[in-house]
C-alpha cells in the first residue's frame, strides 16, 4: 500500500482496503490511485473547487451508534435503509420486504465488480479501493413500486470518511421512486462522504431520485452518479443542496437507447463560506431523445457556487431536444458563481439550447412589495422563494417538498 500513499494522499494512510470488491476491481483501482493525484486548479474540471485541504486530515472509518433518526426521515411511509458513516444500521432500518424489489447490503459476500471508470478519477478509485458499505436495489421487470425507498446516510464523529456505494437496477417497464438523503450529527467535524451511485434504467423504466444534501458547515461531500438509460426510459433526479462546507456533485448520464427522457433539476441555497459545485454530463448517443436541465442557486455571504453542465449530441443522434438552464442570484458583493453550460453537437437535426443568468434581487420589486406593507427582509424572502420555486415544482413528492420547506425555515429562517 505504501506506493499509493504519496505526499498528496496522506489522508488515506490509516485506511484498510475493502473486503467488498472483486480482485479485478481492486487491481484497477489500486493502479489508478497510484497514478492519480488530488485535483488542483490546473485540472479544468476542478478549476474552481479546491480539495487539497482533505490531505490535512487523516481519516478513519468508525462505527458509531446514533440515538434516533426521527429528524432525518423525509417520508414517514417510506421503506428506510439507514447508514452511519457508511455502516449499515439495522436498528433503524426497515425490516419488512417490498414486493418485486430485492434489497441487499454490500458486504463481504458481494464482491462488487464495477464498470465504474477509475483512470484519472481519484475519488472513484478511493471509493472502490476503500469501500466500506452500501446497498444494491433491484426493481423487478414490470414492477410498479408504490412505497418510496429512502436511503438515509448520516455522518457522525470527527475526521471520519465514508466510502459509500449505491447500486440501482430498474428493470424493464418498472416504476419506482427513491429518496437519497445525507445528514450530519451535531458532533460531526472534518468528516467526508465519498458517495457513488451506479444506476441502470432499463427499457421503458421510470425512475425518480430525490437527493437531499443537508450535512453541516464542517463536512465534505463528493457524490458521483453514473447513469445508463436504455430505450423508452425516463430518468429524473432532483438534487437539493442546503448545507455542507464543500459539496461536489458529478452527474454523468449515458443515454444509449432511443426515445428516452432525462430530467436533471437542482437547487442550491448557500450562506457563510459554503462551496457547492454541480458538474453534469448528458451524453446523447442515439436518436430521438429529450433532456431537460434546470439548476438554480441563491448565494449569500462569502459562499461560492460552480455550475458546469455539458450536453453531448453524437453524430448519429438526430432529432435530439436538449435544453439546459442555470440561473443564480447573488445576495452580497462577496458571493460568487462560476457558471459554464456547454453544448457539443455533432448531429444536424437537433433542437438544443443552453443559458446562464446571474444577477441580484430586483430593487424595484423589493420597493413594490415594501410599498404594500411587507418588510424588506420578507420582501427579499418572497423574491428568493419565487426564484427557486420552479425547481421545487419539479419535485412530485409532497413529503420531500415539505421537508425542504422545514429545512429552509430551520437554516435560513424563512418563517421570520
Amino acid at each position: 500500500m505504501s506506493h499509493l500513499i504519496s505526499n498528496d494522499k496522506e489522508f488515506l494512510s490509516t485506511l484498510k482496503k475493502s473486503k467488498y470488491i472483486s480482485k479485478e476491481a481492486e487491481e484497477k483501482a489500486e493502479k489508478a490511485l497510484a497514478n492519480t493525484s488530488l485535483p488542483n486548479t490546473r485540472n479544468e474540471a476542478w478549476k474552481y473547487t479546491r480539495v487539497a485541504k482533505l490531505n490535512k486530515i487523516k481519516f478513519a472509518n468508525n462505527e458509531f451508534k446514533i440515538a434516533s433518526i426521527d429528524k432525518y426521515i423525509i417520508d414517514h411511509n417510506a421503506y428506510n435503509i439507514v447508514f452511519v458513516n457508511g455502516n449499515y444500521s439495522a436498528d433503524f432500518s426497515s425490516k419488512e420486504t417490498i414486493d418485486s424489489v430485492t434489497i441487499s447490503l454490500i458486504d463481504e459476500s458481494s464482491q462488487v465488480s464495477s464498470n465504474l471508470p477509475v483512470e484519472d478519477e481519484i475519488f472513484n478509485s478511493i471509493n472502490t479501493l476503500f469501500l466500506n458499505g452500501g446497498v444494491e436495489i433491484t426493481i423487478n421487470n414490470k414492477a410498479v413500486v408504490n412505497k418510496t425507498i429512502q436511503i438515509i446516510h448520516i455522518l457522525k464523529g470527527q475526521d471520519q470518511i465514508s466510502n459509500f456505494r449505491t447500486i440501482i437496477n430498474a428493470g424493464d417497464n418498472s416504476d419506482a421512486k427513491i429518496i437519497q438523503s445525507f445528514f450530519a450529527e451535531e458532533d460531526c467535524a472534518n468528516s467526508f462522504i465519498n458517495n457513488i451511485s451506479e444506476i441502470t434504467v432499463n427499457k421503458n423504466a421510470h425512475l425518480v431520485i430525490d437527493k437531499i444534501q443537508y450535512e453541516n458547515e464542517q463536512t465534505y461531500h463528493i457524490s458521483t452518479e453514473e447513469v445508463t438509460q436504455d430505450k423508452d426510459s425516463t430518468f429524473t433526479i432532483n438534487t437539493i443542496t442546503l448545507n455542507g462546507m464543500l459539496v461536489r456533485n458529478n452527474l454523468n448520464i449515458a443515454v444509449v437507447g432511443e426515445n428516452c427522457t432525462t430530467n436533471l433539476n437542482g437547487a442550491y441555497l448557500l450562506k457563510n463560506k459554503q462551496h457547492v459545485d454541480n458538474h453534469t454530463v448528458v451524453d446523447h448517443k442515439v436518436a430521438n431523445c429529450n433532456s431537460n436541465e434546470l439548476y438554480k442557486g441563491v448565494i449569500d455571504n462569502n459562499s461560492t457556487a460552480v455550475f458546469n453542465g455539458k450536453v453531448f449530441v453524437r453524430k448519429d443522434a438526430q432529432k435530439i431536444n436538449a435544453f439546459q438552464s442555470n440561473g443564480n442570484v447573488l445576495l452580497t458583493d462577496d458571493a460568487s458563481i462560476n457558471s459554464k453550460p456547454e453544448l457539443e453537437i455533432y448531429a444536424d437535426d437537433v433542437k438544443c439550447s443552453h443559458g446562464s443568468t446571474t444577477g441580484q434581487l430586483d430593487d424595484e420589486a423589493i420597493f413594490y412589495l415594501r410599498a404594500r406593507g411587507i418588510s424588506e427582509k420578507n420582501a427579499k424572502k418572497l423574491l428568493i422563494s419565487a426564484f427557486v420555486e420552479d425547481v421545487f415544482e419539479k419535485i412530485a413528492s409532497e413529503s420531500v417538498n415539505q421537508f425542504i420547506e422545514e429545512k429552509l425555515i430551520e437554516r435560513f429562517h424563512w418563517n421570520n
